[in-house]
């Protein structure tokens, strides 16, 4: 059985649990991160707790524990799975808004739960022949924090799913594109690509991408339209357990040829390589 930790504690999965008087539960009020292990060893680890403080930050909670204690308990949950059997694990930090006398109000003391799992496999078949996605208007409710709050993203993923798609993308009434429930989104013209910058969640994954694609590509990092990205001829979406996925159709419409393209094969090798060179890495855990 797995191993939580929670609020101090290091506690099997089935005997995890908070008081009811948390913001989490009564008002969906906390911030997370999710990551990935490659080989065992937790992929950018610290970029992810970077990003976890600038959430919490911006959602005005408190977080009393420094970085490096972060990554220490983080590191010794991941040590206290390692019988689990997990083929590769996810890492879920999260930080709560806490108990509330008033049910409404953060007084200062939040948890932290670091929980690992089974990182759930993908099908084959999303990076051999691409796959759907949906549209949907919406926005970010706090654009560059991670929230648990997943009450839109939730409603618009079933959406998406219930039409065969694997994800719903994030479009304004004027017709800008913005990002997935859980991806983010790039479109290639001929060898240039380009991503959104604005009003979205930065992902870790999506960071490394840019910075392999430099290498090959010519980057641009702007708005994006739907129309535009409709009319594009590749485009793809990214994520912590998702990697690189080609995406062939959007709503009714076939993007390109209806077949994942050259440079989104390639980005998919390149990010394939830098995790590989991850996992032949020495172990954070000693």
């Amino acid at each position: 059985m797995d191993t939580y930790y929670i609020d101090g504690e290091f506690v099997p999965a089935d005997r995890a649990v908070i008081p009811v008087t948390d913001l989490a539960v009564l008002r969906g009020l906390g911030a997370f991160e999710l990551l990935r292990t490659y080989g065992g060893h937790p992929f950018a680890l610290e970029e992810h707790l970077a990003r976890l403080q600038h959430s919490v930050q911006k959602m005005g909670l408190l977080l009393p524990w420094t970085i490096e204690a972060l990554r220490r308990i983080v590191l010794e949950t991941l040590q206290r799975n390692l019988a689990s059997g997990h083929t590769e694990s996810n890492i879920r930090i999260i930080v709560t808004g806490g108990s509330s006398s008033d049910f409404m109000t953060p007084q200062g003391q939040p948890r932290l739960l670091v929980l690992v799992s089974e990182m759930p496999r993908q099908l084959e078949a999303w990076y051999t022949d691409g796959v759907k996605i949906t549209t949907m208007q919406n926005r970010r409710i706090l654009p560059g924090a991670k929230s648990i709050n997943y009450l839109s993203a939730t409603i618009a993923l079933k959406k998406a799913r219930d039409r065969g798609a694997v994800e719903s993308l994030y479009v304004d009434r004027d017709g800008q594109v913005y990002e997935c429930t859980t991806s983010n989104i790039f479109i290639f013209n001929g060898s240039t690509l380009a991503t959104p910058g604005r009003r979205i969640l930065s992902g870790i994954t999506r960071a490394f991408i840019l910075d392999l694609a430099q290498r090959l590509f010519t980057v641009e990092v702007r708005d994006l339209t739907l129309e535009e990205l409709l009319r594009a001829d590749e485009v793809f979406i990214s994520g912590t357990n998702k990697g690189v996925v080609p995406v062939v159709q959007v709503d009714d419409v076939q993007i390109g040829d209806g077949r994942p393209g050259p440079h989104t094969l390639t980005l998919i090798k390149s990010l394939s390589e830098r995790a590989a060179a991850h996992a032949s890495q020495t172990s954070y855990i000693a």
